[in-house]
C-alpha cells in the first residue's frame, strides 16, 4: 500500500520527486511547473480542476490515504458550496502531516472507492462527513442527491448517520431523516425543506397520476393530492422555447381543469424572499382544506432561509 507512485510531470508531485527524477533545479522552478500547494507543482500547461487540487492534496501521503470531507464532495460533484481548503484521511495516525490548505484526519476503518483518479470516502460516510460543514438544509441536498443521482440506498444512508459518532453526529442524524427518494433538483430539496421547516405537512415528492392503462401521464415535483395542490420550482431564468412555454401552459390549464392548484416558485421565492413563498402555500392549504395545517407557519425555517439582507 505504501509503494511510491512513478514520477508524472502531468500529476500533482512534490518538488524534490522532480529534482529526484533527474530534472534540473532551473527547470523545476521555472515557468515550466505551477505550484499547485506548498512544495507541490504540476506541468503548467495542465488546466486547473477541482480534482487536481484534491490530486495535490494528496501528493505527499502514501497510497493509503484518501480525500475525504469536502474534498471528496468535489470529486464526487456533490451540487453544495463546500469551504476552501482539502481534506485528507488517513489509517494510520502516525501518517498525519502537517500541511497548509490541508486538513488530515484519521480513521482506521474508512471505506473508500477510486472515482476520477481518486480515492475517496464511499457516499454514506461522505454525507456524514459533510455534517462539519454544511448546513441543515444543504446536507439534505446533498442525500437527496446522493439517493436519487448515485444509487445510495436511504436506508444505508440513515444506517451510517445514526451510527455516527462526535460533535456533529445529531445534525447527520437529523438531516438523514430528511432526506427523500426520488428528489429531482437540489432547489427541489431547498423547497421542500423550507417547507417542512415551516411546520406545514410535507408534501409527496414526485407523486404520479395515472390513465386508465396505468400509464404515467403527470408527475408533480411536491404536492398534496388529498386536496389536490401542486407547488413546483421552476429554475429557468427567461423563457428558451416558445414550444415548451406554451406545452408548460396548457399542462397548467389541464391540471386547473381538472380541480388541481399548481403554485410555481422561483429562485427568488428561495433566496430572496422565502417568506413570501412560505404564506403563499399556507394561504393555499389553508383554502383547500388540508387536514393538520398549523394555525399560522412555524418561525423555524428563518435561521436557514435568512433571504434578502436589509441595506
Amino acid at each position: 500500500m505504501h509503494h511510491r507512485r512513478p514520477f508524472n510531470p502531468r500529476e500533482p508531485f512534490p518538488r524534490f520527486r522532480a529534482l529526484q527524477a533527474g530534472l534540473p533545479r532551473a527547470t523545476v522552478d521555472s515557468p515550466a511547473f505551477r505550484r499547485l500547494l506548498h512544495g507541490i507543482i504540476v506541468d503548467a500547461d495542465v488546466p486547473d480542476s477541482a480534482v487536481l487540487r484534491v490530486k495535490a492534496a494528496l501528493a505527499c501521503y502514501f497510497d493509503s490515504a484518501h480525500a475525504s470531507h469536502a474534498s471528496a464532495a468535489r470529486v464526487w460533484r456533490v451540487p453544495v458550496q463546500t469551504r476552501p481548503g482539502e481534506h485528507v484521511t488517513v489509517p494510520d495516525e502516525g501518517h498525519r502531516l502537517r500541511r497548509t490548505g490541508v486538513t488530515t484526519h484519521h480513521r482506521a476503518d474508512a471505506a473508500t472507492v477510486v472515482r476520477d483518479g481518486v480515492r475517496v470516502s464511499v457516499l454514506v460516510d461522505l454525507f456524514v462527513e459533510l455534517a462539519e460543514e454544511l448546513s441543515l438544509v444543504e446536507l439534505v441536498v446533498a442525500g437527496d442527491w446522493m439517493v436519487r443521482r448515485q444509487g445510495v440506498r436511504l436506508k444505508d444512508l440513515r444506517r451510517v448517520a445514526m451510527r455516527a459518532t462526535g460533535p456533529t453526529a445529531r445534525l447527520a442524524r437529523k438531516a438523514a431523516l430528511h432526506v427523500r427518494a426520488g428528489v429531482d433538483s437540489p432547489m427541489e430539496s431547498r423547497l421542500r425543506m423550507l417547507i417542512v421547516l415551516a411546520g406545514l405537512p410535507e408534501p409527496v415528492v414526485n407523486a404520479t397520476v395515472r390513465d386508465v392503462d396505468g400509464e404515467v401521464v403527470r408527475r408533480f415535483d411536491l404536492s398534496w393530492p388529498d386536496v389536490r395542490v401542486i407547488v413546483e420550482y421552476d429554475g429557468r431564468h427567461h423563457v428558451e422555447r416558445v414550444e415548451q412555454w406554451e406545452a408548460d401552459l396548457d399542462r397548467r390549464e389541464e391540471i386547473d381543469d381538472e380541480g388541481w392548484r399548481i403554485l410555481v416558485v422561483v429562485a427568488s421565492g428561495i433566496y430572496t424572499d422565502p417568506a413570501r413563498t412560505v404564506r403563499r402555500i399556507f394561504h393555499l392549504l389553508r383554502a383547500r382544506g388540508l387536514e393538520g395545517l398549523p394555525d399560522w407557519p412555524s418561525e423555524d425555517w428563518r435561521p436557514h432561509f435568512p433571504g434578502r439582507l436589509a441595506a
